[in-house]
């Protein structure tokens, strides 16, 4: 099984911080449901103050390609979308309009 890790900051407000949580403990279902159905078998995501991590382990066959073709037909996602786009910033040096950015590994033991 293949592992991914990305990194991506949220907005530096203590309120808007609370409110994403808020909206993590309980993911949409069919937003639930498009992550599965996309390859994606387990996912994480760790904060700390604005900077969250995600770790992504996933099925033989995943493409992030395939899960945007997936996700930009599903109007559910959409939404999800553009509601965290309310509380997400892009990071430093992250392309236009780009979100989660993939991190590279450095070190393993």
């Amino acid at each position: 099984m293949k592992r991914y890790v990305l990194a991506l900051d949220l907005v530096d407000d203590p309120f808007l911080i609370a409110e994403y949580e808020r909206y993590h403990r309980e993911v949409w279902p069919e937003v639930k449901q498009s992550i599965l159905d996309a390859g994606i078998v387990h996912m994480e995501i760790y904060r700390f103050a604005n900077r969250l991590c995600m770790v992504m382990e996933v099925a033989e066959g995943f493409s992030f390609e395939k899960k945007a073709e997936m996700d930009a037909a599903n109007i559910d996602v959409q939404k999800w979308e553009r509601l965290m786009w309310k509380y997400q910033q892009a990071m430093p040096g992250a392309k236009e309009g780009e979100k989660w950015v993939l991190m590279n590994k450095i070190f393993e033991l």
